[in-house]
């Protein structure tokens, strides 16, 4: 039975709920990469990121916090202060296994996952002219060489390094690592030939694939993706690698439910948006978008994965 109390107090809740569900920023929001600008995460975060500030209705400002395979950049995220004005990429298997392979100032819960974007499968590359002309050549290569045939990653525990680490397990072959900041600088050291081969994701060097600059060996899917549909994944050439980097958004954790509505509804709007879409594929995006409780089932599932391989085969260089 609705009283006479109750009826008095209705149109105060039925006004304070819309004022929860359109929390609006009243200034711009700070949106932190972790790697390198000019790279695969930099790119797709400045695209989204013009997309948002229309949902929004404020501009974001992406901020490159480089180094440490993301350990720089995840940190400063995780540690600012959850009020819905800093916002931030994700990028795995970085976000999982830096807290196995050392110890960062965060862990998987100290972030609000928002939602994943991007599924960009690994690829191993060589310039256009390169004497490696497939994966068998590779091996031979590394073999007739071991530990000579430097290849360049985004940094130690990268899902980059972690695929070369997993091959050289299965082949016997050797290689060099050698690190970088982010994708777009181990590009720029394999087109001017300071390094022989790039292991890096798929959509990262399709551009310069299609200006003949590189060439890709081997893709780590699970199939062929559809925007590379010639080049084997390293599955079909009998090796059980599946390797790639998803990259989702997230907040610090404790961020107000109201803000994380309002910014989750601007990014779900942003990648249903065909505009976006267009782009994303012109910007050879592979979109896979999961909600926050899907994004963190996985995450939590390659954790997982990741320290049982730690615990018998760790990653350290």
């Amino acid at each position: 039975m609705i009283t006479r109390r109750t009826a008095l107090a209705m149109p105060a809740l039925l006004a304070a709920t819309p004022a929860l569900a359109q929390w609006q920023p009243d200034h711009a929001l700070t949106m932190i990469v972790a790697y390198a600008a000019g790279g695969g995460t930099d790119v797709a975060a400045r695209t989204i990121a013009r997309f948002m500030e229309r949902e929004l209705g404020q501009p974001i400002v992406v901020q490159n916090r480089a180094g440490a395979g993301g350990e720089i950049g995840f940190t400063e995220l995780a540690r600012s202060r959850p009020d819905g004005y800093t916002i931030g990429f994700v990028n795995t298997p970085s976000i999982v296994t830096l807290p196995i392979e050392r110890r960062p100032r965060f862990t998987l819960n100290d972030f609000q996952l928002i939602a994943n974007i991007v599924d960009d499968p690994g690829g191993l590359w060589v310039r256009s002219d390169s004497d490696i002309m497939d994966f068998a050549g590779l091996i031979a290569a590394a073999r007739q060489r071991p530990g000579q045939l430097g290849y360049g990653t985004t940094g130690v525990g990268s899902d980059d390094h972690l695929a070369v680490l997993a091959l050289e397990r299965a082949t016997g072959a050797q290689f060099l690592h050698v690190p970088f900041g982010g994708s777009a600088q181990v590009k720029q050291n394999l087109v001017s030939r300071a390094i022989p081969i790039a292991s890096m994701n798929m959509a990262e060097g399709l551009t310069e694939m299609s200006q003949g600059l590189l060439r890709p060996l081997a893709q780590m899917g699970n199939t062929r993706w559809s925007e590379a549909p010639t080049v084997p994944t390293l599955k079909e050439l009998g090796f059980d690698v599946v390797e790639g980097s998803m990259r989702g958004m997230a907040a610090p954790a404790g961020i107000p439910p109201e803000a994380l509505t309002r910014i989750s509804a601007a990014l779900r709007a942003t990648v249903d948006n065909p505009e976006f879409q267009r782009i994303a594929r012109q910007q050879f995006l592979p979109l896979r978008f999961l909600g926050p409780d899907d994004f963190r089932k996985e995450l939590e599932k390659l954790r997982d994965g990741y320290q049982a391989l730690w615990n018998l085969h760790p990653w350290r260089e």
